[in-house]
């Protein structure tokens, strides 16, 4: 049995459970403790605060987790990144009362900067030669500079609705973050390979994902010229029609290609396009 831990709430919360129920590992919906077995898969769901599951993890009270990069730089345990998942991306950055002027790094030179992560932000002053005070605050690090806790602060930036709601302005982006899959520096053998199976469901949802398959009916003296606007994962599959002189090629495209794509096949003279979406690809 692998055990992985898991955000109880929020955005990663949602997005990794979306991920798993994708791959296959699914959760009886009328439990909801904190250690949750899934159906018909070797795994448990342990939910933990996002900031201890660093520690679970290196501990070994969770084999592996989903955790955001940021808790992983924090807490610095020792886990190992076994894949890193794409989602929940946000930054954490240094912001300022809106209606100052931001002269560059010096400003924080004697400044309070209130933040959720003193160790990442000791770091990055320290990096810069900026001599500034901590205040560390667990949480609504925004209000700091408004009730005179702090000059600016360090925290999570996603749209920056909320540093603006606060009249607060984004000045330094310290690091980029988003999910990550840790993992324990020892599993065993038994582990290991079902961590593994994990890893190859998650990537055969992941690769699907912004992707359609095409099918279209061309005539064969345009197929070359098909081919070249239409990639494939190697190369399109091209079977004959009953109709003499005529061909169906079925591939693979990017969503965000789709419509350029699509235009550039009429022109050539394909006809009866379909476009499906996939679920999932193994490549």
């Amino acid at each position: 049995m692998l055990r992985i831990a898991v955000q109880a709430k929020g955005r990663l919360y949602e997005e990794t459970m979306a991920l798993l129920a994708e791959a296959g590992i699914r959760l009886d919906p009328g439990k909801r403790t904190l250690l949750v077995p899934a159906k018909g898969f070797p795994v448990e769901i342990l939910f933990l605060r996002d900031d201890d599951i660093p520690q679970a993890v290196a501990d070994g009270a969770a084999d592996v987790g989903v955790v955001g990069e940021n808790e992983c730089a924090e807490r610095k345990k020792k886990v190992d990144t076994v894949k890193r998942l794409g989602f929940s991306k946000c930054r954490l950055s240094l912001a300022m009362p809106r209606d100052e002027e931001y002269s560059g790094l010096e400003w924080f030179n004697g400044k309070t900067i209130a933040t959720s992560y003193p160790v990442i932000l000791r770091e990055f002053l320290a990096s810069k030669n900026v001599k500034a005070e901590t205040h560390v605050i667990s949480g609504s690090v925004e209000i700091a500079p408004g009730i005179g806790l702090a000059d600016a602060i360090f925290d999570i930036v996603s749209s920056g609705s909320t540093l603006v709601s606060n009249r607060l302005k984004e000045v330094e982006v310290v690091m980029t973050s988003e999910a990550l899959l840790i993992g324990h520096p020892s599993l065993n053998s038994e582990k290991k390979a079902i961590l593994d199976e994990v890893i190859f469901r998650i990537n055969a949802v992941q690769t699907a994902c912004g992707k359609k398959y095409i099918l279209l009916n061309a005539p064969n003296d345009r197929i070359d010229e098909i081919i070249q606007v239409l990639p494939g994962m190697k190369s399109p599959s091209i079977l004959p029609l009953a109709q003499e002189g005529w061909s169906s090629l079925h591939s693979v495209i990017d969503e965000d290609r789709f419509w350029e794509i699509i235009g550039k096949l009429k022109a050539l003279g394909a006809q009866g396009i379909l476009v499906i979406p996939i679920e999932k690809m193994i490549v």
